[in-house]
């Protein structure tokens, strides 16, 4: 008995010390990525802050994206190099755009004539299978494609009134790498500027206007007030951009904050789709600060002739540029046969 009083009091006397110098768990440190895209700051607002804001709520401090717009921290035609070393971590782009040194190049961005409306980018990628090509082909060069979607038309904002075919010749435009080569037979003169710097550019005449993109981008960041018309034939009817994460960087993520990343990117895409399409309508009817004009059907078919041709050039570059224009032909097919909306009739 008087050992078992021991044991008490001495258990007793112990217990204040343990409970005076608890176990203290340390917070894990925020994983910090650095993400770019190629849209400015006021474009930026509704493409790309939607989703990594997104992905900042839904981590709760485990990880932390900034993010930074068009050339703040490389220019975008370096984009996919500063991606590969590590020197920014994600990237929201095309692949026109940023240089890419797969023979994805010449198919993201604007690839002429390919697509009509937005919708048609995810079920090329999802039901045609160019997110088993992308995601492939990005993986041989160190870099983690994570997903694609469809946006704006690629339409033309101009000084200039256009009415015909005849009236491209020796516009300056801002425009795309591969929209601007096959728009050159046209006549146009592609020019190859910082994207801040295009505003500026129509203003003191360097530029003519931009064939960059549909007519809700055109108000959004003032090229609406530098340029007077709006053409409605488009050479594109969706822009093709996608997500890309450095290769180790995405590996070295836990499983559930790639969910989160890969989740807040997919909700992201069904945003843009309503505020460019909603924006398309809107500002075609009711804005006051572009004038709307049109290149008849008959004469535009040359250039959706000209596309043709482009499209056989383009698979003649290797077995993989030869599969996309397969799939492009391939899915022009089927909606041809489908008939209006997927069609203009």
């Amino acid at each position: 008995m008087t050992n078992r009083r021991s044991f008490l009091r001495g258990a007793a006397m112990a217990a204040p010390a343990a409970l005076a110098a608890p176990a203290v768990l340390k917070a894990q440190e925020a994983i910090k990525w650095r993400f770019q895209t190629y849209a400015g700051s006021a474009l930026g607002q509704e493409v790309t802050k939607p989703a990594i804001d997104a992905i900042n709520a839904a981590a709760q401090g485990e990880l932390e994206i900034e993010l930074y717009y068009a050339d703040q921290i490389v220019p975008t035609g370096e984009l996919f190099q500063a991606l590969q070393r590590g020197t920014i971590d994600g990237v929201h782009s095309d692949d026109d755009s940023m240089a890419s040194p797969t023979p994805l190049r010449q198919f993201g961005g604007y690839f002429p004539l390919a697509t009509k409306h937005a919708l048609d980018v995810p079920v090329l990628f999802k039901q045609y299978g160019l997110a088993e090509i992308w995601d492939e082909e990005y993986a041989k060069v160190g870099v983690k494609w994570l997903s694609a979607a469809g946006q704006d038309p690629c339409n033309f904002n101009t000084k200039k009134e256009i009415t015909s075919l005849a009236d491209l010749e020796g516009l300056r435009l801002y425009t795309f790498p591969t929209a601007g080569e096959f728009l050159s037979q046209f006549g146009v003169v592609p020019m190859n500027i910082p994207y801040e710097d295009a505003q500026v550019a129509v203003q003191t005449g360097e530029l003519d206007g931009m064939a960059w993109s549909g007519i809700t981008e055109d108000y959004t960041v003032g090229w609406a007030d530098v340029t007077d018309y709006f053409l409605t034939n488009n050479i594109s009817g969706a822009w093709i951009g996608s997500f890309f994460v450095n290769q180790q960087r995405w590996a070295d993520l836990p499983e559930h904050l790639k969910t989160i990343v890969s989740s807040a990117i997919e909700a992201s895409h069904t945003y843009r789709n309503q505020w460019y399409w909603g924006g398309e309508a809107r500002l075609r009817a009711q804005g006051d600060k572009l004038q709307l004009r049109s290149i008849p059907q008959d004469e535009w078919k040359v250039v959706e002739d000209a596309a043709v041709t482009f499209w056989d050039e383009m698979a003649e570059q290797g077995e993989v540029a030869a599969k996309l224009v397969q799939i492009f032909r391939d899915y022009k097919d089927v909606t041809s046969k489908a008939g209006p909306p997927y069609t203009f009739g």
